[in-house]
């Protein structure tokens, strides 16, 4: 009979993915997992096979995360675009709380891993392509509503509200700025707003 892993794996992929999230791949030795994880090396390979898909791992828990809390705002929106107005505001204010906004872990990991690398960087860059695609049904059903005039592209609108919070997440890294990261973070949902047919 096999034994009963000893470790609870939701708690251990959640701390993984903060230790990853603020090291990176190539910066999380061995022993940083070992003692975050309180899990020995045997265990760590056993439960997940190796470094690299553990680490593919919390970027897949990172990406459910990030959906998970789209959804949640977007459903409490009386419409389309005070939900992505009401989710960039949410991420400004974040930037204060414990623990605060951090730069994208997908876009981390795109900066730190090779562009032939197929794993860790052909992953971040699907799910990065998949938040893309969320942001243009958003707006998709924004201008179906007529919240938002035929003329504007869907796809060019998540594109740039993309751009726009990838910044906002890395400008937040720098110290002392949550206050200047909220003032940014309304003025882009006051951009969203403003796209509202009147």
């Amino acid at each position: 009979m096999a034994r009963k892993a000893s470790y609870d794996l939701p708690e251990v992929r959640q701390k993984a993915l903060d230790l990853f999230w603020a090291k990176g791949f190539r910066g999380t030795s061995l022993k940083d997992l070992e003692n975050a994880l309180d899990m020995r090396p045997g265990s760590i390979y056993a439960a997940f096979g190796s470094k690299e898909n553990l680490y593919q791992d919390t970027l897949a828990l990172y990406a459910e995360t990030i959906r998970q809390d789209f959804e949640q705002t977007m459903a409490a929106a009386p419409s389309a675009l005070s939900g992505v107005a009401a989710y960039v505001r949410g991420l400004g204010a974040a930037a204060g709380g414990n623990p605060p906004l951090r730069s994208c872990m997908l876009v981390k990991t795109m900066l730190e891993t090779p562009d032939d690398d197929i794993d860790l960087r052909g992953q971040a860059e699907s799910l990065i392509d998949k938040m893309e695609a969320a942001f243009v049904e958003v707006f998709r059903k924004a201008q179906e509503a007529g919240e938002i005039s035929a003329d504007r592209e869907p796809a060019g609108l998540a594109r740039r509200l993309l751009a726009e919070i990838v910044g906002l997440r890395a400008y937040a890294e720098r110290r002392d700025v949550a206050a200047n990261v909220a003032l940014l973070a309304d003025e882009i949902a006051y951009d969203i707003e403003s796209l509202a047919v009147t």
